[in-house]
């Protein structure tokens, strides 16, 4: 799926440092607007208009961003989010500056779609191993999540790997091919009745270690 490009007004932001909590208990929250090539600026949003936002785009969908009082508009990405520690409010975020021309790496949630028969048939357990992949493309054609179709899992021996998940031909894949990103496992209590059978086989007897002591007490006594 194409990334869909979102239109973000923000405003000039004077209040720094230890003012800024009585900005963000106001419903306003800093920004900071940086990239290659470019002079720094410190911006500021209303707090919910950012935090729907951030939901809505995630990390590898760009934005356009605007500053009121400025004919420019910058073509971004959300970089970092800091939240607070106890309340999980969003208190600062960093918008990073990119050109739509260049082409960049970004990480491309993983989806799983279908249904495994081993899980239908076999009762097995369905287990995504990687969450994310690494793409390389331009800003416009970073796919908002890669789906990956796990019909094809009919038993514990198959998987499904990277060199499964089709992307369009702008986008390259940097992950390695052969990593895991879903298998079916057996079900638990098989699993325990394995794991039981394997505690209850008996063990091969230890040899015996032949130290240079007890070997020459046995010359002695013979």
């Amino acid at each position: 799926m194409t990334t869909e490009t979102t239109r973000f007004e923000t405003q000039p932001r004077t209040t720094f440092r230890k003012r800024l909590r009585a900005l963000r208990r106001g419903g306003v929250t800093p920004l900071h607007l940086y990239g290659r090539g470019i002079q720094p600026m410190s911006l500021q949003a209303e707090s919910r208009r950012l935090e729907r936002l951030v939901t809505l785009t995630g990390s590898n969908t760009p934005l356009y961003v605007s500053v009121t009082g400025s004919p420019d508009t910058h073509f971004v990405f959300i970089r970092e989010v800091q939240r607070h520690y106890l309340t999980g409010k969003i208190v600062h975020v960093d918008f990073y500056e990119v050109s739509m021309t260049e082409r960049l790496e970004a990480e491309v949630p993983v989806r799983l779609v279908g249904e495994a028969p081993a899980v239908r048939v076999m009762q097995g357990i369905l287990l995504q191993v990687m969450q994310a992949i690494t793409v390389e493309c331009l800003p416009l054609d970073i796919p908002q999540y890669v789906e990956v179709d796990v019909s094809g899992l009919t038993d514990f021996e198959k998987s499904v790997t990277v060199r499964d998940i089709r992307v369009s031909e702008k986008v390259k894949l940097l992950t390695p091919l052969g990593d895991l990103v879903a298998r079916v496992t057996p079900p638990r209590v098989e699993r325990a009745e394995e794991e039981e059978e394997a505690a209850a086989a008996p063990t091969a007897a230890e040899p015996e270690v032949v130290t240079a002591r007890k070997a020459e007490e046995e010359e002695q006594e013979g």
